[in-house]
């Protein structure tokens, strides 16, 4: 009998043409935003790798210099979009693409797609994430609101329980009904962006990719039936369909345009971040407190230059077979990372603090649950964020503290001379590798647990209210 009441839920449906009209438009829009996510994908996927590829071009086609000079010359690193980055851009659009490595200098990553478009990106983007989050909620409202209400108003329900079924069965039997018109909404876009992702080298290249979109696709479909199952209990308990869609349209509002809006204010006043321009300055002040190596007159250099002295048994610079310079260079910049690399880590703690509040409002709404899940999976989070960061000022460090290894290598009088420019060609170029699924997921836990806890909690209470109820 379950399944009778299923297939003619989705039969009505189908023939119902106020729900072609949203289903064609909502296709039409998930259609659309698959199409030009891979399409931005693509397109900046492959700038990224030419500008990539120029830089290291030009680093290791330099002429003659001083490693220092090299250092300070620099090179960039640009971040690799994530394949699935075009389901759900996440925080790429505001968070910069590319991050200049250079001596001394720990720079922020820049260059965002939020600095060069207008104000309207504040709103949220066209993506498949938008769409599957916000709009399709509102489509499974308008099709499920009536579940209940119309059935009691035509008298058919009494009906229906006559024939010696109970109310949890129709209620079943009405959810998997409108699961299955919400699969043929969504499930044609999928299907586009997995067989547009099947082509890509990271998919090819191995299972991680198909690992992420199998998860981002069960993540979504747990997200579904919650409003499914959440508008048939609301029709259950409401006395008309109106009270029943304005109830509805409430809750929708609260939960995906209020809740997360006062979530990430509260979360800013509650944990508030330092400005750049205060840690730029803040990292300034207390590498001061170092080695300065650009200063001939800095006492710690003069230290460190008679601990060298005393170290090799000789009484003048000119008898060291290391440059002192190279040393003193070398000293500068591990204190200066260690002071950058502690401000940045309490920097990554407040903005962790904040997420971690919105995560865990994601137990009493399923939709800043699914946001952070979405993102996280598709490699456009935080977190993956801060990864490329790390690898990127890892490679810096690196890379500066060889150069300053090759000018201790020249000893005294190395500022009047010159390596050649093979010697360039030898150092290892930037390349990013994008952490694996098993990354991902540890970071993912409380977003996934919400979402779990949400569909068992709704299902057991609301079809346990729905069989207690006298809805006939």
């Amino acid at each position: 009998m379950m399944h009778s009441i299923a297939q003619k839920e989705f039969v009505s449906t189908l023939r119902d043409k106020r729900f072609l009209v949203l289903s064609v438009l909502v296709l039409a829009l998930l259609l659309a935003a698959t199409l030009v996510g891979r399409a931005s994908y693509q397109t900046l996927q492959q700038e990224r790798q030419l500008a990539q590829q120029t830089v290291n071009d030009q680093f290791r086609h330099q002429p003659a210099r001083h490693p220092h000079r090299v250092a300070h010359y620099g090179s960039f690193a640009f971040r690799p979009r994530s394949g699935l980055s075009l389901l759900d851009s996440g925080v790429d659009s505001f968070t910069g693409t590319s991050v200049f490595l250079e001596a001394h200098q720990q720079n922020s990553v820049n260059f965002s797609q939020a600095q060069q478009s207008g104000s309207l990106i504040r709103f949220g983007e066209m993506t498949v994430a938008f769409v599957l989050q916000m709009l399709v909620p509102l489509l499974i409202i308008f099709l499920c609101f009536g579940a209940f209400t119309q059935e009691r108003e035509t008298g058919t329900l009494k009906l229906l329980l006559s024939q010696g079924v109970s109310l949890r069965q129709v209620a079943w039997g009405k959810i998997w009904g409108y699961s299955r018109a919400v699969a043929l909404v969504v499930a044609p876009a999928l299907a586009l962006a997995a067989a547009l992702l099947f082509g890509t080298e990271e998919f090819i290249s191995g299972t991680d990719l198909v690992g992420r979109l199998v998860l981002f696709v069960l993540s979504y479909a747990v997200y579904f039936f919650l409003f499914i199952v959440g508008a048939v209990v609301v029709s259950a308990v409401q006395a008309s369909s109106r009270a029943a869609l304005v109830t509805l349209l409430g809750l929708w509002i609260l939960g995906c345009i209020i809740l997360p809006k006062a979530t990430a204010n509260l979360g800013a006043t509650l944990y508030p971040a330092v400005t750049k321009a205060q840690m730029d300055a803040d990292v300034h002040e207390e590498a001061q407190h170092g080695i300065n190596g650009h200063d001939p007159q800095d006492q710690r250099s003069a230290a460190l230059k008679a601990g060298l002295l005393k170290k090799y048994g000789v009484d003048s610079e000119e008898k060291l077979p290391v440059s002192v310079g190279g040393i003193v260079m070398s000293e500068s910049e591990a204190y200066s990372a260690k002071v950058y690399q502690q401000h940045f880590a309490d920097l990554n703690a407040t903005y962790k603090r904040q997420n971690r509040l919105s995560d865990w409002v994601g137990l009493l709404n399923p939709y800043q649950a699914i946001r952070p899940l979405s993102m996280g999976l598709a490699g456009s989070d935080f977190a993956h964020y801060v990864h490329f960061q790390q690898a990127a000022e890892a490679y810096r460090y690196a890379l500066v503290q060889r150069l300053n290894a090759l000018q201790t290598s020249m000893g005294y009088g190395d500022k009047e001379r010159k390596l050649d420019a093979h010697t360039w060609q030898q150092l290892p170029l930037f390349t990013y590798q994008a952490p694996p699924l098993g990354w991902a997921l540890p970071r993912l836990l409380l977003p996934v647990v919400a979402l779990l806890l949400w569909a068992v909690g709704l299902s057991w209470l609301g079809l346990r209210l729905i069989s207690n109820s006298r809805l006939a």
